[in-house]
């Protein structure tokens, strides 16, 4: 378990890279008012999807316009065909606090 941030760190709309202690970098995004965690680097190619648009629970790539849902990891659109791994994600005492997980995507 990692604290990331206080919540108001990460407002309605926005999205935060994490690196530190992590095996891989996590993107963290509040889509209106509920955090959620995925594995930063598109599936399809090498970019951030952190540095991506976020609409509702839908992260699209900056690189390729691919899209995930962040509640499943899943890709929603090519070229994307490969799921994203998630990661619990929990607001206490006004800090997002991540748990990482280990393996492959469900």
């Amino acid at each position: 378990m990692i604290t990331v941030c206080r919540i108001e760190d990460l407002p309605p709309g926005e999205a935060l890279r994490v690196t530190e202690g992590v095996p891989v970098p996590v993107a963290l995004f509040n889509a209106d008012g509920t955090v959620y965690a995925v594995d930063d680097t598109c599936t399809h190619q090498d970019a951030s999807l952190a540095d991506g648009w976020l609409e509702g629970c839908f992260v699209e790539c900056p690189l390729h316009a691919s899209s995930f849902d962040l509640r499943t990891g899943r890709p929603t659109c090519p070229p994307a065909k490969q799921a994203l791994r998630t990661h619990q994600v929990t607001v206490a005492d006004g800090y997002v606090v991540l748990n990482v997980t280990v393996g492959e995507p469900a």
